[in-house]
């Protein structure tokens, strides 16, 4: 795996624990207001999570192009959809 991919992963993991440390009532970060962890909790796990998504996602156009010149070269599998 690249560099990448390990932050993104283990942020993602980072994010997810504490999340379910919020909700079963332990408190992982040192804030007094519980309105505030749950926010900053939750801003956390949303970021991470797109930011996880957009990366490993073929959603620009260079990730686009990226995905096609992978397919030409047969590194990664072509899934033709149904036409309807």
């Amino acid at each position: 795996m690249d560099k990448g991919t390990v932050v993104r992963t283990s942020i993602l993991f980072v994010a997810i624990i504490n999340q379910i440390l919020v909700i079963f009532g332990k408190s992982p970060l040192p804030i007094d207001s519980e309105l505030l962890e749950q926010v900053v909790s939750s801003l956390f796990t949303i970021i991470t999570a797109l930011i996880t998504w957009f990366k490993n996602n073929y959603i620009t156009k260079r990730g686009i192009e990226q995905r096609d010149a992978l397919r030409e070269k047969g590194l990664i599998k072509t899934k033709e959809r149904k036409q309807k």
